[in-house]
């Protein structure tokens, strides 16, 4: 038993853990709810408009995430990858993969709406719906002809692993080049981040004072409200993990050895950032009549 804890530590292997089993449990189940969930939806919705074209990508990147989420199960059950070290390097990178393109479609969608506000339009639109499955084929076309290539080709590629052991590819960030571009990425996301939440505190801010009492009554209101679900999703499962990426990045770069308590936290947080796929459940919740109730009584009753 002895020896086996010793080899476990010297693999530096942070994920073996129930914390993150049932992490991705929650993750696949809430996930696959929602998309099911967000089906129904969509087919009553504009399929000209801007942001429904980048919520079905979202069911799509959310899906595509998900087919993955059981071989980690399998993996983090087992103890030991029999799948083979590349399709290990493709279930970790989509990982990545995911993270980066549901926030480039939050971004979007919060960019789409800001522009609805401010320049006091009903929607954004496609002129015909062939240019928005046009827009969305370009930019899978673009993601899976150059970037996930990109990504497969140069990840994990730089240091020998263990195809036993998957999801261990913190060597590469100790070269300097990763480093940079780690960095530029880091505080990228975290630079967007910060400017969408002044936006959307601006905009709220600036309907209570125009509308006041009668705040719950317009239609724009919930629409704001709705953002700020993609806006919370991005402060509690994106930004911690850019902002613990910052001191992972240095004690990788300056360590010899692997911390295991470092690796431990990276993966959590890495983790963490999969359960935006309840994203849609959430959304669906939010557009119900019963939330809009239950938040218009407890809009009464804070006046009362």
């Amino acid at each position: 038993m002895a020896g086996h804890n010793i080899s476990r530590n010297s693999s530096c292997d942070p994920i073996l853990t129930p914390h993150l089993t049932w992490l991705y449990l929650v993750v696949l189940i809430g996930g696959l709810v929602g998309v099911i969930s967000i089906l129904f939806l969509l087919v009553k919705m504009n399929t000209r408009s801007v942001t429904t074209t980048a919520v079905v990508n979202l069911v799509v990147i959310h899906s595509v995430f998900l087919l993955t989420v059981p071989f980690r199960l399998t993996y983090l059950i087992r103890e030991t990858w029999t799948f083979g070290l590349p399709f290990c390097k493709f279930v970790s990178a989509m990982l990545h993969i995911h993270m980066y393109l549901t926030f480039l479609f939050y971004v979007v969608i919060l960019v789409i709406r800001y522009l609805i506000f401010f320049k006091h339009k009903d929607k954004v639109e496609f002129y015909r719906k062939l240019h928005a499955v046009a827009a969305s084929t370009g930019m899978w076309l673009l993601v899976i002809i150059i970037v996930v290539p990109l990504v497969i080709s140069q990840y994990g590629n730089n240091e020998k692993y263990d195809d036993k052991h998957c999801f261990k590819f913190h060597k590469e960030l100790a070269l300097g080049y990763v480093q940079v571009i780690n960095y530029m990425i880091v505080i990228i996301v975290i630079a967007i981040a910060v400017i969408l939440l002044i936006f959307q505190v601006f905009i709220i801010v600036l309907m209570m004072q125009k509308l006041r009492h009668s705040l719950l009554s317009h239609q724009e209101f919930w629409a704001q409200l709705k953002n700020l679900f993609f806006i919370g999703i991005i402060l509690t499962c994106f930004l911690p993990y850019q902002l613990f990426r910052i001191y992972y990045l240095y004690a990788v770069a300056h360590s010899k050895d692997c911390n295991n308590n470092v690796a431990f936290y990276n993966e959590i947080f890495l983790s963490v950032t999969a359960i935006s796929c309840c994203d849609l459940l959430l959304f669906v919740f939010g557009g119900s009549h019963w939330f809009k109730q239950k938040i218009i009584d407890l809009w009464n009753c804070l006046l009362c």
